[in-house]
């Protein structure tokens, strides 16, 4: 009988234990899965939170950039005009093209974020607060007619063609033709920077002056005997680049110096860059980046690295 409890109370005892070890292991796989449970909502929460951040990030700015001036500086600035409204949808960036000096006097004046100008800014204009912000370099190419046969010129050819000391093409080798010079409007940073380089201001004795870079090159493409200057960037199979003292126009002789006709594409401030809103600074900042000196490349023009 006494055996019989034993076996009885032992019995009861191995199904408690079993017991026991089953809530344990229950409790256990419990616990587990709870911590899993807690690891997938944090991981979960930091993914939503990095996911908001991205998406403030990226939404983060809003309001308008103006930009006014060089007309030279056209596609650069549409192009970048583009590409930031895209990378930030509540951004509106509005370009003018009235001028490199009506857009350094536009930014001075408070009528503009940003002023361009395809040349060096003047001291006068320094000194009245406008910062020069030089955001790639631009050749400028010394363009004629398709039909004339003369293909390269010297510093002093150039500069006696646009002061009227030569006037026919058959001084120079060519046929006999009279030479059309054309150029741009007074105010003009090419022709600014054209005329400083050579050293010729207020003496070129041009046949026209026209308003834009698309003028220049329409006119120089339909008048024999024409000559003109535009940005590099803009050259197109409708009319021909002259070398100058044997040298093309182009990116590499312009960055090694050779190629003598370069000037610099300013984004003027009031100011410092580091004094603008935040929106002009973030401009500024995707200007200089790896991407927007991509872009810089892109529309042409050498990037001021």
């Amino acid at each position: 009988m006494k055996k019989a409890g034993l076996a009885l109370l032992a019995g009861v005892m191995a199904l408690g234990m079993a017991a026991c070890g089953q809530s344990a292991q229950e409790t256990t796989a419990a616990v587990t899965a709870a911590d899993t449970t807690a690891a997938d909502t944090t991981a979960a929460e930091a993914e939503g939170d990095t996911s908001a951040e991205a998406a403030e990030e990226g939404a983060e700015l809003s309001g308008s950039i103006t930009l006014a001036g060089s007309t030279s500086m056209e596609k650069l600035a549409n192009a970048v005009a583009e590409t930031f409204m895209e990378l930030h949808p509540d951004v509106t960036v509005q370009a003018e093209f009235t001028g490199s000096s009506a857009g350094v006097e536009a930014v001075l004046s408070g009528q503009s974020d940003i002023g361009n100008s395809s040349r060096n800014l003047t001291e006068d204009e320094k000194a009245e607060g406008a910062v020069e912000n030089i955001v790639a370099i631009d050749g400028i190419a010394v363009i004629t007619n398709t039909g004339n046969t003369v293909a390269d010129l010297t510093k002093d050819q150039l500069v006696q063609l646009y002061t009227g000391q030569i006037t026919n093409w058959s001084d120079l080798g060519g046929e006999s033709l009279p030479v059309v010079v054309v150029g741009r409007e007074a105010g003009s940073g090419t022709r600014g920077a054209f005329e400083e380089i050579l050293g010729i201001e207020d003496q070129c004795k041009y046949a026209n002056e026209l308003d834009s870079t698309g003028a220049v090159m329409a006119r120089v493409a339909s008048t024999p005997g024409s000559i003109g200057y535009v940005s590099l960037d803009v050259l197109d199979d409708t009319v021909k680049a002259f070398t100058l003292e044997g040298v093309e126009a182009n990116e590499a002789n312009i960055k090694d110096g050779s190629y003598f006709l370069s000037r610099p594409f300013v984004m003027a401030t009031k100011g410092e860059i580091s004094e603008q809103n935040e929106l002009v600074q973030a401009l500024f900042d995707y200007i200089y980046s790896a991407e927007g000196q991509e872009l810089v490349k892109s529309v042409g023009l050498i990037t001021v690295e």
